[in-house]
């Protein structure tokens, strides 16, 4: 390090490094690596070959390698693959001494060390020294007995060397360690490969029994067992190993590729009655969800060597095992039980079929809910049905209907179908006290509309009319609400013959306080009087009906009434009914429903009317106009604008005359009416000099004739005014739509403010009436004219003066 003059030592600069951003390529340790090993930068040349050319340098090169590997051992002696590659090195120099003695060394450090014996033993047959080879391999299979290669080496060696005897006693020292399945087949190969049959099948027999004694589940041996025999031509062998296998089975543990076999071997010897008994007897005793591949081989056999009953057999079957593991999943599942029972149904016994059907109707819903019975009690129907259509045994039958009806909880819910079955079946039978005892039971403990309908008509079909009055009578009792109970009832009475019956049945009907259908008991009630053609009954009950309801439908049906009745005057009828309609319908909220009677009257018109009927219905019709309202959403907040249509009709515009443009007129009359009189007044005043007294008072009286006139000229100057303002607010209205339906959410200030004008502007005129002496009243024909002029403009323009109306307030 440098120094200073002063003795202080100097610290050398640092280099700044200005820019501290990564490089944009970046070097990692792996692109090193891989240049480094590119470029080869690491490889060492190889030694170079060393040529031996006499005893003396090959002594020396065997003592540097030997030295070599024995002071690898010397470091680590437990790794085998030094001994192994020492030994292979003598192998190779023909020093098989050498090599057996470091295989002895080596199996004292580590004598069970698979890899090493089977070094050695090759070491051993490649020198063909084969005794040494048995003595090596005899050392191995008593040492590691457990080790399959060394059996398996040591039998193929004395297999090559044709010593057979020496081989089957080694595959005999082998079986006394009862190995693998792969030992015992290798065994038997050997055998049959020296057609040493008997031998084989002895083994076959030691190693079932063996499998017998090891509680050894193994179908697969039973089967090639089995083959074995077969494919040797000994049948009846076969069979019994097939028959045996399923004795030493049993049902505690079945498999289908047993019995598949089984049926295969039977096929093939044409014994095709013993496939069918040995599917069915494995199809009883297998679980359905692992007998699949059974069902598929027996519907291959049926369709290859069966008739179509066996085909429909295999598939019923199939399908019954499937049904079965269904409800055994789920034993509420009664859609499940519905399909099962009606695959039965179709083929098979009847004590077959009642069984499931006990074991059905045993799953009883667990609550009390009609929902969850609601499928449930078909299973009773269906039992019911069975027993008394297929069975034919009306006993049972009347016990499944008693049962069900024993288990139904009547206090809470029942089922009308039920009692009505059961009535019906008793009928059949011709027991019909038991019919109607049984309906007795049903109203008293748990009565219904349907329990009641089913008895009437039952009773009616019996023609037992005292009992039907009865029953309506209890009925009505039970639901005096129901008018189609009043109805029915009333029909009875009315074919029966007792008209006045019939008419107080409904008299009284329509007196009750509550009805559910009070507009159907009405018409049942016209329709009869119309029928019994007491036409003032009809019209007093259209009157009476109308006091009620004004509905349109109803006005409509009293108009057609009146149009239908074979009178002269019923066209004048129903003009008045139509007439009458419309004073009504005039307050009513509805408007599509006075637009409905409308159309209705002029149809009618169209029909039977003159011109000027027509063209009066026609003024009536309204004006269809789109308008727009808030909408209010549920929290109160606004939520924009909507349009609608609504309907003006011209009486109601015509009631609300636009008094405020007819006082703008009666204003503009007197300002016009003023100036005149004014400038009269300077005349006369100008010219009262030269005129005498008489002339004066000549003129005087000419005066009031000309302010008629006047008057006259000026009513039509307002009436043309007041036109043209009209027409001019027309021509607006198509641009002014939407403030128009604005303008409709706050009617009713406009209207009070209206009110308001009106008044004040009726007062002034009053006012200045008195003031100068002139009478200002409208007598009621030119408020009539002005009113009929006003809806003739409204006609020919197309709106009406209802808007005209507020448009000119607007103004």
């Amino acid at each position: 390090m440098a120094s200073t003059a002063a003795g202080k030592q100097r610290i050398p600069k640092v280099a700044k490094v200005k820019n501290k951003a990564p490089a944009e390529v970046q070097i990692t340790a792996e692109q090193l690596l891989r240049e480094a090993k590119e470029r080869e930068l690491e490889l060492l040349p190889p030694p170079p070959k060393q040529k031996i050319t006499d005893k003396e340098e090959l002594n020396d090169y065997k003592l540097k390698k030997r030295k070599g590997f024995e002071d690898n051992i010397r470091k680590n002696r437990t790794v085998i693959s030094n001994w192994i590659k020492y030994a292979q090195w003598e192998e190779s120099l023909q020093e098989v001494q050498r090599a057996r003695s470091i295989y002895e060394r080596a199996l004292d450090v580590d004598h069970r060390n698979i890899a090493l014996w089977l070094k050695y033993a090759e070491l051993e047959m490649k020198s063909r020294q084969v005794n040494h080879a048995r003595n090596i391999w005899d050392r191995a299979i008593t040492i590691l007995p457990r080790v399959n290669q060394f059996w398996y080496k040591y039998t193929y060696m004395e297999e090559m060397l044709g010593n057979v005897a020496g081989c089957r006693q080694v595959f005999e020292r082998w079986m006394q360690w009862e190995p693998e399945e792969q030992a015992w087949h290798s065994y038997i190969n050997f055998e049959l490969r020296y057609k040493e049959v008997d031998k084989a099948r002895s083994i076959y027999e030691r190693y079932i029994l063996y499998l017998h004694q090891c509680m050894i589940e193994n179908v697969k041996n039973w089967v090639k067992f089995a083959r074995f025999e077969e494919r040797h031509g000994y049948i009846a062998h076969s069979r019994r190993v097939y028959e045996r296998a399923v004795e030493f089975f049993g049902e505690d543990y079945v498999d289908e590729n047993l019995y598949v076999a089984f049926a295969r071997f039977e096929e093939t010897q044409k014994e095709f009655e013993r496939v069918r008994v040995i599917y069915k007897y494995a199809l009883d005793r297998i679980p359905k969800s692992q007998a699949q591949e059974l069902f598929k081989n027996y519907t291959v056999f049926e369709k290859r060597f069966g008739d179509r009953r066996g085909i429909e057999d295999v598939i019923v079957n199939k399908r019954r095992f499937q049904y079965e593991e269904e409800v055994k999943a789920n034993p509420h599942n009664y859609d499940a039980w519905f399909d099962y029972l009606r695959l039965l149904e179709s083929d098979a016994d009847p004590d077959t079929v009642r069984e499931v059907y006990e074991r059905a109707i045993a799953n009883v819903p667990p609550t009390q809910e009609k929902r969850h019975w609601r499928r449930y009690i078909y299973l009773w129907i269906n039992y019911a049905l069975y027993e008394e259509l297929e069975v034919k045994d009306a006993e049972r039958t009347r016990q499944v209907y008693q049962a069900c009806l024993d288990l139904i909880p009547h206090k809470k819910f029942t089922f009308a179908k039920m009692w009505l079955l059961f009535a019906q079946f008793e009928i059949r039978q011709k027991n019909l006290q038991g019919a109607r005892k049984v309906m007795g039971t049903a109203i008293g403990k748990c009565p219904k509309n349907k329990l009641l309908k089913g008895y009437i008509e039952l009773e009616l079909q019996l023609r037992e009319f005292d009992r039907c009055r009865k029953l309506y009578e209890k009925y009505l009792e039970f639901g005096p609400e129901n008018c189609t109970t009043w109805i029915k009832f009333a029909e009875l009475e009315s074919i029966l013959g007792d008209t006045e019956r019939a008419r107080a049945i409904y008299e009284l009907a329509i007196g009750q306080p509550r009805l559910d259908m009070p507009e159907v008991l009405w018409k049942s009630y016209i329709d009869f009087e119309i029928e019994q053609e007491e036409y003032d009954n009809t019209r007093n009950l259209y009157k009476r009906l109308l006091q009620r309801t004004q509905h349109v439908k109803v006005w409509l049906s009293f108009a057609k009434f009146e149009l239908s009745v074979d009178s002269t005057e019923r066209v004048q009828k129903s003009r008045q009914v139509y007439e009458d309609a419309n004073r009504s319908l005039r307050n009513c909220e509805e408007k599509e429903e006075r637009l409905m009677m409308l159309e209705a009257w002029r149809e009618f018109e169209n029909q039977f009317g003159s011109a000027q009927n027509q063209e009066r219905v026609r003024k009536l019709l309204p004006e269809k106009v789109k308008k727009r309202r808030k909408i209010t959403a549920e929290d109160g907040s606004e939520a924009g604008w909507e349009e609608y249509y609504d309907y003006i009709f011209p009486e109601d515009s015509a009631n609300q005359p636009n008094l405020k443009l007819l006082a703008m007129a009666k204003m503009w009359k007197k300002q016009q009416v003023v100036p005149e009189e004014t400038e009269e007044e300077e005349e006369e005043e100008e010219n009262g000099a030269g005129e005498s007294a008489g002339e004066r008072e000549e003129r005087r009286r000419e005066t009031p004739s000309e302010s008629s006139s006047s008057s006259s000229s000026s009513e039509e100057e307002e009436r043309e005014e007041r036109e043209e303002r009209e027409e001019r607010k027309q021509r607006e209205e198509s641009e002014e739509g939407e403030d128009r339906g604005e303008r409709g959410s706050s009617t009713g200030e406009e209207e009070e403010r209206r009110e308001k004008e009106r008044k004040t502007d009726d007062t002034e005129r009053d006012e200045r009436a008195e003031e100068k002496g002139e009478t200002q009243k409208i007598p009621n024909e030119p408020q009539n004219e002005r009113k009929e002029e006003t809806y003739d403009d409204r006609d020919d323009s197309g709106e009406s003066s209802s808007s005209s109306s507020s448009d000119s307030d607007s103004d």
